[in-house]
């Protein structure tokens, strides 16, 4: 699809290292640097994301003329750059790390300049797109006279989503959507002092039906971080939308993220409601995978993700094991959850500190019980197991046993429900392999899929 991202692009720098010492001329650390990455930031951000996402984009900004300007030209090799001058030295935001923690960030060249004029160019780049993100960063480009009247103009035939910012502008009457977070919204209204909480599910309603009103727009979705979102619409409508639960990490690009999704989905065709669902799937996907650092790493193994679900394994068994817990693994075809499976994972759980759910997939669902099964997708089935609180992640796999699943995250422990000894489980050896063992829990007789499932066919 060709996505126009318009809005403010920045110079980010991570710079990322260890300390083990105090500074001899004062009482601050030593950082001692062994990464210095640079990146887009802004709604570089975003043009970078659509493009890694395979999309055709152009990004309409405004550049500097000193040399950070061209080296985020250089860091957008495939992205389609239209940009005037922006009269400004080129914004940079440094963020020094150790470890996991931020120490400090630096901004240089981060002062408001005055609101750039745009370009013919610029604003004949926002025909014929399928979608358009306005990522304002509060640096003028989406208060731009002459880009809001050509906004405007699209917006009666093509998606636009409107990524606000608490500094910036109002987004344009007539947009599809805008996307502030809790504090965005709470910037453009003054709900808050009315009494209601802000980044909570109350004061989201109220503001998202109030800034529709206010800024005369389609609907607003205000973001509440890893709770997901609120959506209110141009109709008095207004439905939460809730988020995967998720490890979150760093929050860095994850609005942009959202607002991405959003837009892909629109041009896709998904009324509001979906595409914003898709938003916020996609920022969730985005912080379990690690975030913008993830982003920009190099291409590694492939993550032994879920087709359907949230939760990244790996992730899950490696922030266990560096806390010092217990892995417990256990496996099936939970098909039509029923109360037998909700004791057996729970006297599971209890085994350790978390649990990971080896599913079968519907292709490994078939060849075992044959065509008529599974019930329920490999997807919802996925969606019933992260429900429940005593399951942390969940592997789908594709082979009669899940014998390669195990080997990629090697749980210390894997239980399984029956009427037998641990030595008759299969999965025995393997768990032999890495010295993990093997645990039978209690095993409850008369709950059973296939006596439920011919229940039903009789009650139908």
């Amino acid at each position: 699809m060709r996505i126009v991202v318009v809005g403010d692009t920045l110079l980010d720098v991570d710079v990322a290292g260890t300390s083990d010492r105090l500074s001899p001329d004062a009482p601050v650390p030593v950082v001692d640097v062994t990464t210095d990455d640079r990146r887009a930031g802004g709604a570089g951000l975003v043009a970078t994301m659509l493009v890694r996402d395979g999309h055709d984009v152009t990004l309409v900004t405004v550049l500097g003329d000193d040399g950070r300007a061209q080296e985020l030209r250089d860091l957008l090799p495939d992205v389609t750059v239209v940009a005037g001058p922006s009269g400004a030295p080129t914004p940079v935001k440094t963020r020094v790390r150790v470890v996991d923690h931020a120490l400090v960030r630096i901004d240089e060249g981060c002062a408001t300049p005055p609101v750039p004029e745009a370009t013919d160019a610029m604003t004949a780049a926002l025909d014929d797109a399928d979608a358009i993100v306005v990522a304002d960063y509060g640096r003028g480009v989406a208060a731009s006279p002459a880009l809001r009247e050509a906004l405007a103009r699209v917006a009666e035939h093509t998606p636009v989503v409107w990524d606000p910012h608490p500094k910036g502008a109002a987004p344009v009457p007539g947009i599809t959507v805008a996307t502030p977070n809790a504090a965005e919204a709470r910037r453009f209204t003054d709900v808050d002092g009315h009494g209601v909480p802000v980044a909570t599910v109350p004061f989201a309603t109220v503001a998202a039906a109030a800034l529709v009103e206010q800024w005369g727009v389609g609907a607003v979705a205000v973001t509440l971080g890893d709770r997901g979102a609120l959506l209110a619409d141009d109709r008095s409508d207004s439905r939460f939308v809730p988020a995967p639960s998720v490890t979150a990490g760093d929050p860095c690009g994850a609005g942009d993220r959202l607002a991405a999704g959003v837009a892909v989905a629109l041009a896709g065709g998904a009324d509001v409601p979906e595409a914003v669902a898709a938003g916020v799937v996609a920022a969730s996907e985005y912080l379990a995978a690690g975030g913008v650092t993830a982003l920009f790493a190099d291409a590694g193994p492939a993550p032994l993700r879920v087709p359907g679900a949230d939760r990244d394994a790996l992730r899950t068994v490696h922030e266990v094991r560096s806390a010092g817990g217990t892995v417990v693994a256990t496996g099936g075809c939970f098909d039509l959850l029923h109360a037998g499976h909700a004791r057996t994972l729970s006297a599971a759980r209890a085994l350790g500190d978390c649990l990971v759910v080896c599913l079968n997939s519907d292709t490994s669902v078939r060849a075992l019980k044959g065509p008529d099964r599974p019930i329920m997708t490999q997807d919802d089935r996925v969606e019933l197991l992260l429900a429940l609180d005593c399951v942390d992640a969940v592997v789908v796999f594709d082979e009669h046993t899940p014998d390669e699943a195990l080997r990629r995250f090697r749980p210390d422990v894997w239980a399984k429900g029956g009427d037998y000894t641990a030595s008759e489980l299969p999965e025995a050896a393997t768990l032999a392999e890495w010295g993990g063992h093997v645990v039978t829990v209690p095993f409850h007789p008369g709950r059973s899929t296939t006596r439920l499932a011919a229940a039903l066919e009789h009650v139908g």
